[in-house]
């Protein structure tokens, strides 16, 4: 019998409009009166004025601030015990790089994270794990999950739009692993947590249901970035990744070892996600839905991937995670998937 004794979420949760600004103030107001903020490549010269005004005007002290662009194991653990004794938070502020090197370094020191991403690629920055190279190879490694998110929704309108596409990619993708998640339950695999599910439904059914114009809007980010917020607190109820990361998943890790140059995680999680809810038979219409009035198929389309690489990818996909048993741990679904890769019409459109 799985028991949480407990869980952790958030303490500080800021995503609007000029969250920036009011970064000193929260760390201020939770008592980090000394940090060390790690940028992603290059946001020094964006971000890093509006982020030391702020913590400065706070009386929030600075004991060191650079730029990360290493996510190797060994270099993490190096940063992480170079850290000044005096710190009480780390903040990473960029991308998924950055957000994971903080993330791991502040689990190794013990103390709290904040995390402020800059695209809303994926749910990483609300998620209990770092995906860093060990051995030369991603892998990823437990973390915290983080005591606060701020998400400045002006960075990330300005932020290259294929990193949205990516977060609807990842955010849809909740539909068809829940699906996963109890199927495998059913077959005697894992433990299904009902409020963790609970969770991740509102989560996903909350953002594919938000009213909008263009997928730059106010209340479309805010929706997207609240979403996947949440799906890192089912994850953290769930004591996993199963709530947000199923067959799909698999199919897009797959993806980063068999391609030269992958595209962004939620792209490829997000075509993988049609394809999975048609083999499902599981909301495969919301599905499309979504990935046809935010833009998505038309993005991916200019992608030229190929259907070869995602017939490989479906087949690889069960020795990703052995350990479970999601729809492509059998044999009859991977069939009906690749059957669908060659023949659907919308995935033929889509993919050379």
């Amino acid at each position: 019998m799985h028991k949480n004794d407990s869980i952790s979420i958030p303490v500080i949760l800021k995503v609007g409009k000029n969250a920036l600004d009011g970064v000193g103030k929260a760390l201020a107001e939770e008592g980090f009166g000394e940090v060390v903020i790690y940028f992603g490549n290059g946001l020094i010269d964006l971000f890093g004025m509006k982020v030391m005004d702020s913590l400065k005007a706070a009386g929030v002290s600075v004991l060191e601030y650079r730029e990360l662009d290493t996510v190797a194991m060994d270099d993490i653990i190096t940063l992480a015990f170079s850290i000044s004794n005096k710190a009480k938070a780390v903040v990473s502020i960029g991308g998924g790089k950055v957000i994971d090197a903080g993330k791991y370094a502040a689990f190794l020191r013990g103390i709290p994270f904040i995390s402020i991403p800059t695209s809303s690629s994926s749910d990483g920055f609300s998620s209990a794990s770092a995906s860093l190279i060990v051995d030369g190879r991603r892998t990823s490694v437990p973390a915290k999950l983080a005591y606060g998110i701020i998400v400045d929704t002006e960075v990330i309108r300005t932020a290259p739009v294929r990193f949205i596409y990516s977060g609807i990619g990842d955010m849809v993708s909740k539909i068809t692993s829940l699906y996963d998640w109890v199927y495998e339950t059913e077959h005697g695999v894992g433990v299904i947590n009902d409020f963790s599910v609970m969770i991740a439904k509102k989560a996903v059914n909350s953002f594919v249901r938000t009213p909008y114009e263009t997928i730059q809007d106010e209340i479309f980010l805010k929706e997207l970035l609240d979403s996947l917020s949440m799906s890192g607190i089912a994850n953290e109820i769930a004591g996993s990744s199963a709530p947000t990361s199923g067959s799909e998943h698999l199919i897009s890790h797959a993806l980063d070892k068999i391609l030269e140059c992958p595209q962004l995680h939620g792209i490829q999680v997000g075509i993988a996600t049609y394809i999975m809810a048609k083999v499902q038979d599981h909301r495969y219409v919301r599905v499309n839905t979504v990935l046809t009035e935010t833009g998505f198929w038309d993005y991916v389309e200019t992608l030229q991937m190929k259907k070869e690489d995602f017939l490989r990818a479906i087949d690889l996909a069960p020795s990703i995670k052995p350990h479970r048993h999601t729809y492509l741990h059998e044999e009859k679904y991977r069939k009906a998937a690749k059957k669908l890769v060659l023949e659907d019409p919308v995935l033929n459109r889509v993919l050379v």
